[in-house]
């Protein structure tokens, strides 16, 4: 049992960086909600789609690099001529990348229907983003964990609080402050706030500027293709998972008429943001349990103890789940400023679900990566990314976001089922399937019971929270007292 204690003490450093972000991203839709801020739901909307597609372009434009470099730095006697080439590559690409940019900016802007305004600030947060992958791959390969947070979290400060002053207090200062006149524009909040991005992507470059001043710009171009047809897997895995992620936004502006298909990217995105709970859930708990995996994985009861791990996350899990959709409706009122976004609340327990889902698989990809058989996860990712894009296709037109809502919940699911089929052929783990399945079962029914069957009586809701943990504390107890017993 230490050895679980010990699982939820480490990367304590890494989760701060990783979680803080998500949690002031979730604080700033309560700000770009606000009616005084962003007035249309249309305008918030414009805003979550721009920002899928950073997400997406971020991934092609680190191109699995840091990974590849991960592997290389390790394995490569010249570790310089790795850190160059990896750095010169980057930079090539971002380069490329601008001035394909610069030469196609109005076919792009024609084609995504987003402003050439916004875009232009876009192409230099995502070439400044990119500039940043291997100097913060490299710090992480150093052990400088203490740095590489401290700039995380510098730019999550530095974007807040442009977002807060731009937003909410630019206005009214501009009239008593001369100065300030000259950068306030009426109606221009959607941009502030892609302005606010870039300003704190640029203070991360310029504290880890460093770094280009270290390195000889000489790139090795043969090992630069070993590199390549390294990161080609990742790549493809990566822009499957952010496809399961992000794309639902961008197809609901595709396939739905024009006349609503922003607000209504608007009202789901918001909404959506209210699953972040079970996220930095899984997320903290993936920060863990991944050196746990391999720390483990030569040892004799390693299989067991990972069994314990996915127990122990179901478990936690299955209570978060219960806990925040009895909840939905006090969060909906802190987090979400207009009530008009509102409308989409009914697909959140849908989405929580789905982000359940998606940390078992995280927690059942152990046996790829304890066997080096990482191309699984392509496999797996590439599935769910395929069911994304076929369900929102169908779903989309008839179903709206809704269509968006189940078709991640069926895409999370089935990798998850894919990864514990598969895992049983090549590395059999003792789950106890049973006890996962009751934990999941319960939970489902109590959520669904408090917030489609009895969502205006909050006692209900209580009811449902006091039987899930009541049903933990018998059933675990042993395994609770044995905890209490090392925290003691």
């Amino acid at each position: 049992m230490a050895k679980f204690l010990q699982l939820f003490k480490q990367t304590f450093i890494y989760g701060i960086a990783t979680v803080f972000p998500r949690i002031m991203s979730v604080i700033l839709v309560r700000v770009h909600t606000d009616k005084s801020v962003i007035s249309e739901v249309s305008e918030f909307g414009t805003l979550s789609l721009i920002f899928s597609y950073i997400i997406l372009f971020n991934v092609i434009l680190s191109y699995g690099l840091e990974t590849s470099f991960f592997r290389f730095y390790n394995n490569e006697k010249n570790k310089n001529d790795v850190l160059n080439t990896a750095a010169i590559s980057i930079i090539i690409t971002s380069f490329i990348f601008a001035s394909l940019f610069s030469i196609f900016k109005l076919n792009i802007s024609g084609f995504t229907g987003i402003s050439t305004s916004y875009l232009g600030i876009v192409v230099w947060i995502l070439v400044i983003d990119a500039l940043t992958v291997i100097p913060f791959a490299y710090l992480r390969l150093k052990g400088a964990a203490f740095k590489y947070s401290v700039i995380k979290i510098i730019n999550v400060i530095i974007y807040f609080s442009l977002n807060i002053f731009l937003l909410i207090f630019l206005k009214d200062l501009s009239e008593s402050y001369n100065f300030l006149q000259s950068i306030y524009f009426e109606n221009y909040e959607v941009a502030y706030i892609f302005i606010a991005n870039l300003i704190a992507s640029f203070v991360s470059l310029l504290l880890l500027i460093p770094f280009y001043f270290r390195i000889n710009y000489q790139a090795n171009f043969k090992l630069l293709k070993k590199m390549l047809a390294y990161a080609f897997p990742i790549l493809i895995s990566g822009l499957a998972f952010t496809i399961n992620e992000t794309f639902d936004k961008i197809l609901l502006d595709f396939l739905l008429p024009a006349s609503i298909a922003k607000t209504e990217i608007g009202m789901y995105a918001a909404c959506y943001k209210l699953a972040i709970f079970m996220t930095l859930f899984s997320t903290a708990y993936k920060l863990a349990i991944e050196p746990f995996f391999f720390s483990e994985a030569d040892k004799k009861s390693s299989k067991q103890s990972y069994a314990l791990v996915l127990e122990t996350f179901v478990i936690i899990g299955s209570s978060i789940l219960v806990l925040v959709v009895v909840a939905l409706d006090i969060l909906k009122v802190i987090f979400i400023g207009d009530p008009e976004y509102w409308q989409a609340m009914y697909i959140v327990p849908i989405i929580l679900l789905a982000n359940f889902c998606l940390g078992i698989y995280q927690n059942l990809s152990v046996w790829y990566k304890v066997t080096d058989m990482t191309k699984f996860a392509a496999y797996i990712s590439v599935v769910g990314a395929t069911i994304t894009l076929l369900l929102n296709i169908i779903l989309i037109p008839n179903y709206s976001f809704l269509g968006s809502a189940v078709a991640t919940l069926i895409a999370y699911l089935t990798m998850a089922l894919l990864s514990y089929t598969i895992g049983k052929k090549y590395y059999p783990i003792p789950y106890n399937a049973s006890k996962i399945l009751f934990y999941i079962l319960l939970s489902i029914s109590l959520s669904s019971i408090s917030f489609y069957g009895f969502r205006d009586n909050i006692l209900v809701g209580i009811a449902c929270i006091m039987v899930m943990n009541l049903v933990i504390l018998v059933k675990e107890k042993r395994q609770i007292i044995k905890l209490f017993n090392l925290i003691r």
